[in-house]
Order: structure tokens, then C-alpha cells, then sequence
């Protein structure tokens, strides 16, 4: 028998009325047409009428007659009453049990085209189309039943019973179950399946078995590190698993391969045996490109270590050497003065200098300021090439192992790399190595004056060129999830012909780019001369000169006093807070929100557990407040017994699930009506908080400023103006922000979709203004510095004013209108989510060798600064907006800090998923928080007013949900309890090592 899945609250509401209709409902499914007055108008009796109509807006509502016809809501009585102007209803009460009843059902089945459920036609349909949402999703089988209803009532068939359509769905789900078992599992030879099912044995004298040594990513930074990471992707790839085009959807390999990543080897084993092979062949099908992207990772930062290192190697030798170039500057100094001397004739010029300064000690001054000066753009060779033996740790194994792929920026680097792999491995190569990857610093070490080539120096030019191109993705690696090539998504050909007019519509844009850019550049001289016009009248601005040219001075914003009143408000409100402990406040949002019914089983979707939201609200706490479970374990409750909590962190805590509770929660915050206060849900922010990681990890990175000595990651996280946090990205060190703003903009799922996008001076580059102009936001970023932005202009020969003296560099259109097709095809695959974001915008970096659509978006992105820039300098109110919006990051930053108080606030998760599943538990909590205080802080307001006291609406907007130091305990509670035996000198009971709760 097909798994019960239904919750209780999904049976007690199904084909029935749970609340009152809205108004577009009851205007939708209750009014009744000319037609229907027609059918209902010969009915005997007002009780008749009613009754017929009640039945029959009930059909097309809930998609069923209910057993008391009469069951429903008040305000559906009302509306039928008033549209049949029924005056009399003391005879509606028979009509439960009258034969009219009976025959109006028959009725409406037959005239309004009500089909059954027993039709064979109606179940192949639904099969059919819940088939293709169960192959090419992963909802829980609650989302599917609810579908299927919906399904139904779409098409107008009567419901059947909740058990029927349950055991339905159940048994649809068993079928698209089996056939992906069965088709990943086709064509795994005898051998492989052998190899494959030895994963989960443990070699002999081994703790750990196979599959445990290839889940552990690497976690140092060396040379040998590498090489082991390298060993383990070969592992991967000697298993011989290559899925064909097997129609199986990415969602769901990643979904079995993230069970056999956690799972214990035990539950694995257990599984029937064509689970068991889906489910390692979809692990080792999905490992492959994580145990190269680990590669890679280790690369890029063990190439940075090197280059880094010789770059403070030769300062600290210049350091040393600072005495001897003094000393030598200053005979060469003499020298140049008796070479000035202008009384000197040329012919005792050389007799002179040596009189003063002997020839030895001039040779030795000259080579000492030779090996101690470095050119502008040196490379520290010399460092460099004292670590080669470093460098042939790994790469040899390197250079076996994995292949590049390139751009056309990064082909230079991958040939050079590929000549080294034939050089290694001794294979008779081109006369020449390519020379197009020695740059112009590189030259002189590498090439020799009869143009050979020196192989050490070649060596580290390839290495220097592909570190940079590995950021750039200009080089990258297939099979990848964070290397792959990031254009490999674009729209193109015959697909972009056809999608073309969709996204145009979409963005608001013509395939043209002649209007679009007529209207930017009216929009541009427009603001330039109304902004001049204003200008007098602003005594923020004002111009001072420097050197040859004037620049332009912004005084900063003077501190907005708080007003008494608002002090007073503030006070009030946090004295009638109710004080409250964390864990009640997760538990309270959770019935009052159902976040919790987001966290699914992993692969089990039917697995439920008695007092399960207990368990899930206490799994939440000990990650949000980096305590572990240890504090929060009761042996005496099943729900907080140790077994169980690692139960469902292991199943229920990951990336989708927490994003999922997460828009619920952002939901919750926008039906508040305080929050509508504060913003709309137009406007965010985006600003990063930092961690450090005192683990031994690769997915952390360094930074001196934040880290102190050690490593750790940035929690990139975006705020909307209703104080709800959107999104979150991870990104180890600190990443440069402009890199990931469109990223975390883009994907974040929830109902808000703020198009107004705030950041600080670090997420601001002429390309991000282009990319969000052209995806139709407006980023809006905080200018510290404005005397150092340039501001640009379209007429050479407009007239601007006193803005003349900053408004000199212009753009290029020409160069727009040659990329527009592309700026367009760019903005469209990234609206699809055909290219990831960071990917993206790492290969739009405008530093060496920009290509030309990064040019040209930045040439665009140059008017869209400009314009916010002119429009900043004007607007003290958008100042003091992009201020508060900021400061509301500072907030919920100092919320989460306080939140994460456990382990001295550090992360010490190893793995990026361990890494994005904490602090992703950590801004669900803080919602939860958020969302807590904005209800309560409604109330509070509400009380307020009815007992008469002035609540000024300026005051309301004022207020924050991050408030939490009076009322909520954030670090649990301790007992004093002791056992009664214990305080009589006993000893308590040792524990048994053989428990399981020990």
C-alpha cells in the first residue's frame, strides 16, 4: 500500500471551505451570469434557488459538492443572497435532506460539464501531466496533490476522495521513482556495478570505507594537497561512469548524489539494490565535478600563495638590501653632479669622475643599484624561481591530469599549457613553445637573446598567465560547477532569432538600439541642466581647485538628530516587548507562518517524525548560534534526543529547504502592515558580513584587515526595505563585491522583487551599472568618494554650466550600438538563468585584455553612473535614503553577530556546503527574529494608539525589528538542579559507552 503523506491540516481541508473567499474569488467562482439566473430562476421556492446556487459556485470553487451543501462561509451566503434577492430562509435548512438536492447535483454535473473522476481519459491526462512534473522536479508529494487538485478543478472534474488521490499521486510517484532508478542503472557493466558497490566496503586495517575517503574534499593549501586532489578525481574518473543523454534532470542527480554524499554508509547499504546503484552511479556522476572544481580550487589559491610570497620575498630583500642601494645611490649621485658640472669641459669629463670616484667603486655601485632595482611591472623571477622545486611537486601530475579549455582571451594560456604537458611528458613538440602568453614583464626572463626560450621562466609565465585567466574564466574545466565556461548558456543561433522579441518585451528594450540610446541621451542632458540650474541653491556641492583643474567636493550628511518623540516611542514600544527565549520564538513563528513545512526528507520526501517542527526549530538554533546540539539535547524528549537532532540535519538542513522556509518567512514580513512602514519591497541593500574560519579548509581565503593572521568567508547577504533578508551567498575570503551583486539580485526566490538595489563604494564598477540598467534595475550605490568619480557626457559642445568642469570624459556610442544584439542576448540569458551570474561577471572584468563587449558595456554602464551620480550630488533626501537603507545592514549584521555567539562567533565548517547550510540557518533565524518583532512591534503600536498616545507616522518608519538586547534571551538558560542522590555525597551513574546516547 502507497505511503500515507498527507498532513492532518491537508486532509481536514481538502473540498472544503477553509476561510472566507477573498473578494476577487468571490467575484470570480460566486457571480452568478445571465445564464446561470436563468437555469436557477425556475427553481420552486427560495430555499430551492439558494440551495442550487450554493451547490453550484461550491462545484466550481472547491471542485466538489459537500455533505451539508449548506457548509459554507458567511460572506458566500451574503453574495448569493443579495444577486438572488432571497428574502426568506427559514425554509433552507430542509433543503440538506430533499430530493431537490439530489437532483440539482445531477443537474449541474450534466449542464455545466462537470467531468468524473472515474473516467479513464480524466487519470491518463493527470497522469501524464503530474508524470512530467515528478521526472522533472523534486517537490515533496504534498505540493503534488495539491496540483493535482488544482489540475481538476482547472478542468472542471469533480474531486475525488482525499484517500483516492492520495494513493494516486503516491503510486505516480513510485513509477517516475523506479523507471530513474532503472535508467541510471542502464548500462552499468557487471564490473562497474562490482567497483561500484565495493565503495561502501572498508579496505582492510581501514576506519573509513572507499566512499567516505572520496566525500572528504581537501582541506589544505601545499603542493602535495593538490596532488592528493588530483589523485582523488582520477579515482573518480578510473570508476568509469559516463551518463549518456539519459533524459534524467539535473535536479534530480544532484538530489541522490547529495544523499550519498551525507548519508551514513549503513542507510546507503540498506537500500533496495536498483536504489543502491542510482544512487553511487548519480554520486559519481555529480563527484566527478566536484572533485575538480576542489582541484582547481586548490590550484588558484596555491598559485596565489606562490606569487604573493615572492612579492613580499623581494620586499623583504630590498628591506635588507636598503644600506647597500643607499650607499650606492649616493656614488652614483656624485658622479651626475660632476657630469652637471657646467664649468667642466667634456674632454676632462672622464679623468674628473674617476678622480673622484674610483672606477671599482662605480662598477660596484651601479651593480648594486641593478640588483637591488625593480622595474614597474616586475614579476619577482628571482623569488620565483628559488621555489621550483615547490612547483614540481605538482606539476607533473598537473600537467597529466586535467585539461583546459579557453576563450579566445585565454587560448595563449591554455597552448602554453599544453606545450609544458608535451614537454613533461616527452613528446616530441613544436620547434617553439607558443610565445603569444609572454607578456611584455615576462619577456626578458623568459626569452634569451637568441630568441630560445629559458623553461623555468616559461614555466611560471604559463602558471602567472593561468591563475589570472582561471579568475577571468578565460581557462576553464568540464565537467565544473563553479570552472565551467560561463558563456556555454548564451542564447544563440536559431534559439536567440526566436526568443529575441520575448526578451525585448521583457526588458522593456527595442531590437534597435537607436531609440533606447536617443532616450538615454535626452535622459542624461536633461538631468545634467537641471541639476546646473539647481545648483547655486545646493550648499552641499561646491568646486575647489586643484592643480589645472577643479574638482568637485560633496560635504558629507550632518546627523540626523533624533527627535524626542521618537525616543519616547522607542522606549515605549521596547518596554511592552513580551521578553521571550529563542527557541519560543521559533517555535511561535513556525505555527504561525508553516516555515517549517518547507523542510523536506532528502530523499524520502514521505519521512515525517512526531513533534518534527520541534526538532527542525532546535537543529536551527544550535547552527544559527554555532553552539551545536549539545546544549540543547534531552534525553527525556524524543524530539531533542541526540539521534534524532542528527537525523534531520542530516536530511532536512540544506540549501533548498532553507531557501524555501525563507521566502515564507519573507512572505510572512509583507503581509505585516508595520513592515509596509519601513518600505514596499522596491529597495534593498546588499553588504557582506565576515567570519573567520580557524579550520584547516580550502574554502576560505585570507584577508590581513578582517582575519587578522588566519582565514575566513564573507556572508554576502541581500536586505530588502521591509528588514527581511532576500538572499545570501558565500564566497570564501572577501570576494570583491561587484563579482557576486548581480548574482545574489538574480536568484533570489522570493515574492519581493526589488528593483532599486543599494551597496557601499566596494560593489560599484562602470560593467555592474551597465548589467542592471539593462536587466531594468536601478543600482544605486553609495558614494564615498565622489571627487574621484568621473562623470561622462554624450555632447561634446552641451553647455552644462559649472558641471562643465567635471563632465569631460565621453562616451562612445559607436561602440554601443556595435554590441547592442549582444547586450541583449547577454540580459537574456541571465534573465533565463541560462549563465551563471559570477561566472559572468568574472569575464567581464575590465582589467588586462577586456574584450570588446566588456568595453562596451562599460561604455554603457558609464551613462547609468553618471546619471546616478549627478542625480546623487542634487538629492540630499536620496543620500540620507542610501544611508538608512545601508545602516539597516549594519543592523541585522550586529542581530546576526549576537546570534552566532557560540565558538567565539568563528566558522568552523571545513566544506562549502557545510559553510552555505550554517549561515543560511543563521539568516532564517534571524528573519524569524525580524519577523517576530515587526508583529509584536505592530501590536505594541496598536495598543498605543487605542490608549491615546501620539504615534507620529515619521516615528513608526524610524523603528527597528533588529531590536533584541531587553526582551529576547539569545543564550539559553542554565539549571541548578542537582540530584537528590548527588547533594547526599553520591555519585551520579556512569555513563555506558555501548548507548547510543552516549
Amino acid at each position: 500500500m502507497p505511503v500515507q503523506f498527507l498532513t492532518s491540516e491537508q486532509r481536514t481541508h481538502y473540498g472544503r471551505y477553509v476561510d472566507d473567499p477573498s473578494a476577487d474569488e468571490l467575484a470570480r467562482y460566486f457571480h452568478l451570469d445571465d445564464a446561470d439566473h436563468a437555469v436557477i430562476g425556475v427553481k420552486r421556492g427560495d430555499h430551492n434557488r439558494l440551495g442550487f446556487a450554493l451547490q453550484l459556485t461550491t462545484a466550481r470553487f472547491l471542485g466538489t459538492f459537500l455533505e451539508d451543501p449548506l457548509e459554507v462561509p458567511g460572506a458566500v451566503l451574503q453574495t448569493l443572497v443579495r444577486q438572488l434577492q432571497v428574502t426568506k430562509l427559514d425554509q433552507l435548512p430542509h433543503y440538506r435532506s430533499a430530493d431537490q438536492r439530489w437532483e440539482h447535483t445531477a443537474e449541474i454535473r450534466s449542464r455545466y460539464g462537470f467531468g468524473d473522476w472515474i473516467d479513464p481519459a480524466v487519470g491518463f491526462r493527470l497522469s501524464r501531466w503530474l508524470y512530467a512534473l515528478c521526472w522533472t522536479g523534486t517537490e515533496q508529494p504534498g505540493v503534488l496533490f495539491d496540483r493535482a487538485t488544482a489540475w481538476l478543478l482547472a478542468h472542471k472534474i469533480l474531486l475525488p476522495g482525499c484517500t483516492t488521490l492520495e494513493r494516486f499521486v503516491a503510486r505516480l510517484r513510485n513509477r517516475v521513482e523506479d523507471r530513474l532508478w532503472k535508467r541510471l542503472g542502464r548500462g552499468i557493466t557487471d564490473e562497474q556495478r562490482i567497483r561500484l558497490e565495493d565503495l561502501l566496503t572498508v579496505p582492510p586495517q581501514g576506519r573509513s570505507s572507499w566512499l567516505d575517503k572520496l566525500r572528504s574534499g581537501p582541506v589544505h593549501v601545499s603542493g602535495r594537497a593538490l596532488v592528493h586532489a588530483i589523485h582523488r578525481l582520477q579515482t573518480v574518473r578510473d570508476l568509469g561512469i559516463r551518463l549518456p543523454a539519459t533524459g534524467v534532470p539535473p535536479s534530480r542527480l544532484a538530489s541522490l548524489a547529495r544523499f550519498a554524499g551525507t548519508a551514513k554508509i549503513t542507510a546507503i547499504s540498506r537500500l533496495p539494490p536498483v536504489r543502491r546503484l542510482a544512487t553511487l552511479v548519480a554520486f559519481v556522476h555529480c563527484l566527478e565535478a566536484t572533485a575538480q572544481d576542489d582541484v582547481i580550487e586548490v590550484l588558484d589559491m596555491l598559485l596565489h600563495e606562490f606569487f604573493s610570497d615572492a612579492v613580499k620575498a623581494d620586499k623583504k630583500a630590498r628591506l635588507r638590501g636598503i644600506k647597500d642601494l643607499d650607499q650606492a645611490a649616493t656614488v652614483l649621485a656624485t658622479a651626475c653632479r660632476t657630469l652637471l658640472y657646467p664649468a667642466l669641459a667634456d674632454s676632462d669629463l672622464r679623468d674628473t669622475v674617476f678622480t673622484r670616484i674610483p672606477r671599482e667603486m662605480l662598477t660596484q655601485a651601479l651593480a648594486s643599484v641593478d640588483a637591488l632595482v625593480r622595474p614597474p611591472d616586475d614579476v619577482y623571477y628571482r623569488e620565483l624561481n628559488a621555489r621550483y622545486r615547490a612547483v614540481r611537486i605538482f606539476l607533473p601530475t598537473l600537467l597529466q591530469h586535467i585539461q583546459f579549455g579557453a576563450s579566445p582571451a585565454g587560448e595563449p594560456v591554455a597552448a602554453g599549457f599544453d606545450w609544458l604537458r608535451t614537454q613533461e611528458m616527452r613528446v616530441k613538440s613544436e620547434p617553439q613553445a607558443p610565445r603569444d602568453v609572454i607578456t611584455k614583464p615576462w619577456q626578458r626572463h623568459v626569452l634569451y637573446e637568441d630568441g630560445s626560450i629559458d623553461p623555468r621562466a616559461y614555466t611560471f609565465c604559463v602558471l602567472d598567465g593561468l591563475r589570472k585567466a582561471l579568475r577571468r574564466r578565460d581557462v576553464f574545466v568540464s565537467p565544473s560547477w563553479r570552472y565551467a565556461d560561463p558563456r556555454a548558456g548564451l542564447l544563440t543561433g536559431v534559439e536567440w532569432e526566436t526568443t529575441r522579441p520575448i526578451i525585448c518585451r521583457s526588458l522593456g528594450l527595442s531590437a534597435d538600439p537607436a531609440p533606447a540610446l536617443a532616450a538615454l541621451t535626452a535622459e542624461l542632458d536633461q538631468t545634467y541642466r537641471a541639476v546646473a540650474a539647481r545648483l547655486p541653491n545646493n550648499p552641499a556641492v561646491r568646486f575647489e581647485a586643484v592643480g589645472d583643474r577643479k574638482e568637485l567636493v560633496l560635504s558629507p550628511l550632518d546627523k540626523l538628530e533624533e527627535p524626542a518623540s521618537l525616543v519616547a516611542l522607542r522606549e515605549a514600544v521596547v518596554a511592552r516587548l513580551p521578553e521571550v527565549d529563542l527557541p519560543e520564538i521559533l517555535l511561535e513563528i513556525s505555527a504561525r507562518t508553516g516555515f517549517a513545512d518547507a523542510f523536506t526528507h532528502l530523499t524520502e520526501r514521505t519521512a515525517r517524525a512526531q513533534d518534527l517542527t520541534t526538532s527542525l526549530c532546535a537543529v536551527l538554533l544550535a547552527e544559527a548560534c554555532n553552539t551545536g546540539p549539545e546544549p540543547l539535547i534531552r534525553h527525556d524528549v524524543q524530539a531533542l534526543r541526540r539521534e534524532r537532532l542528527a537525523w534531520v540535519n542530516q536530511n532536512y538542513l540544506r540549501d533548498d529547504t532553507l531557501v524555501a522556509a525563507n521566502a515564507i518567512l519573507v512572505a510572512a514580513q509583507n503581509r505585516v502592515a508595520l513592515a509596509h512602514a519601513w518600505g514596499g519591497g522596491e529597495v534593498a541593500s546588499a553588504d557582506g558580513l565576515r567570519f573567520v574560519v580557524p579550520v584547516r579548509t580550502v574554502h576560505a581565503g585570507p584577508n590581513p584587515k578582517y582575519f587578522g593572521f588566519g582565514r575566513g568567508v564573507t556572508w554576502y547577504n541581500l536586505l530588502s526595505d521591509q528588514c527581511s533578508g532576500l538572499n545570501a551567498i558565500t564566497v570564501p575570503g572577501t570576494l570583491r563585491d561587484s563579482l557576486i551583486l548581480l548574482a545574489i539580485v538574480l536568484e533570489q526566490q522570493t515574492e519581493l522583487q526589488p528593483m532599486k538595489i543599494m551597496t557601499d563604494t566596494g560593489a560599484y564598477s562602470d560593467v555592474v551599472f551597465g548589467l542592471f540598467r539593462l536587466l531594468g534595475y536601478r543600482f544605486s550605490p553609495r558614494l564615498a568618494d565622489i571627487g574621484g568619480t568621473r562623470f561622462w557626457r554624450i555632447d561634446a559642445n552641451a553647455d552644462y554650466g559649472e558641471l562643465n568642469a567635471i563632465a569631460r570624459q565621453r562616451v562612445s556610442l559607436s561602440r554601443i550600438e556595435a554590441h547592442w544584439d549582444d547586450f541583449l542576448r547577454l540580459a537574456g540569458s541571465l534573465k533565463l538563468g541560462r549563465v551563471p551570474a559570477t561566472g559572468i561577471m568574472r569575464t567581464l572584468q575590465v582589467g588586462d585584455r577586456p574584450t570588446q563587449l566588456a568595453l562596451a558595456l562599460a561604455e554603457f554602464g558609464r551613462i547609468e553612473k553618471t546619471l546616478h551620480a549627478v542625480n546623487y550630488i542634487d538629492d540630499e533626501n536620496r543620500r540620507r535614503t542610501t544611508l538608512l537603507q545601508l545602516n539597516r545592514g549594519e543592523g541585522r549584521h550586529s542581530l546576526a553577530r549576537d546570534v552566532f555567539y557560540g565558538k567565539r562567533g568563528e566558522l568552523r565548517q571545513r566544506y562549502r556546503e557545510g559553510q552555505e547550510d550554517q549561515l543560511g540557518a543563521l539568516g532564517l533565524v534571524v528573519n524569524i527574529i525580524v519577523l517576530w518583532n515587526t508583529i509584536y512591534i505592530d501590536a505594541v503600536l496598536t495598543q498605543l494608539r487605542q490608549e491615546g498616545y501620539p504615534v507620529r507616522d515619521e516615528d513608526v518608519a524610524r523603528l527597528s525589528p533588529f531590536v533584541h538586547e531587553r526582551h529576547i534571551n539569545l543564550l539559553g538558560r542554565y539549571s541548578f538542579a542537582v540530584p537528590e542522590a548527588v547533594t547526599r555525597g553520591e555519585l551520579r551513574p556512569l555513563r555506558n559507552p555501548n548507548d547510543a546516547d552516549a
